[in-house]
């Protein structure tokens, strides 16, 4: 028997590759605010920690007086381009498919604003495998504070214990971590340049569809 039913799955760099809509969204904003565009390494380098990260990060320390503005036109380029230059990334389409046959609860949780990423779930033909959707203004707190982990356990009725979290990064293994739920990290995703076996984890993924047949197993 399994000792996991449920899990709940990072968005940007472990369902979707975003980093085009990053890279679009920051630099038609960097374009309205007079700005020098930003390169596509820059933007990887700063996903993960919410867009108010993101943006405060590539504006740099000298810039951050232009951080509102920026906020506001980034909103809405984002809203504009959401999904249109980015793809799911292969295995997540057959891995999610397995995770819903065992009967495992489901939940997305990302620190992308919740509306984009149910937005954005539902243009990739994802959001059925998802009865909950939780994002960065979801809580008082965003990952890799364990705060968003707990609470969406909660939302699925499930014991941290037998939660399984699956992300791309650092941040999704400590917001796992403290909140007492296992970690499984994928390799393909947006760890700010550090490699992803690094940091500590139950197992690391090439696809999602490579997850453990006997973890599924009820």
């Amino acid at each position: 028997m399994s000792r996991f039913d449920a899990a709940i799955i990072d968005l940007d760099g472990t369902l979707v590759d975003t980093l085009g809509d990053f890279e679009v969204a920051l630099n038609l904003t960097f374009a309205d605010l007079g700005l020098s565009a930003v390169s596509r390494q820059a933007v990887s380098l700063a996903i993960g920690k919410g867009s108010e990260h993101l943006i405060r990060t590539l504006l740099g320390p000298h810039k951050q007086h232009l951080y509102i503005r920026a906020w506001d036109h980034y909103q809405a380029h984002y809203q504009n381009i959401n999904g249109q230059h980015s793809a799911v990334f292969e295995g997540v389409y057959e891995g999610l498919l397995r995770l819903q046959q065992a009967r495992w609860r489901l939940a997305c949780l990302t620190n992308k604003p919740v509306d984009f990423a149910r937005d954005l779930l539902q243009s990739k033909g994802l959001a059925d495998f998802f009865p909950k959707v939780f994002g960065g203004d979801s809580f008082e707190r965003k990952k890799p504070d364990p705060l968003p982990v707990r609470a969406t356990c909660h939302a699925l009725g499930s014991l941290p214990a037998r939660t399984l979290m699956v992300g791309d990064s650092r941040n999704d293994a400590l917001a796992a971590n403290g909140a007492g739920c296992d970690v499984v990290l994928m390799r393909y995703g947006y760890n700010h340049g550090e490699p992803i076996d690094t940091v500590p984890a139950l197992a690391y993924l090439d696809r999602l569809d490579a997850l453990p047949a006997d973890w599924l197993q009820n």
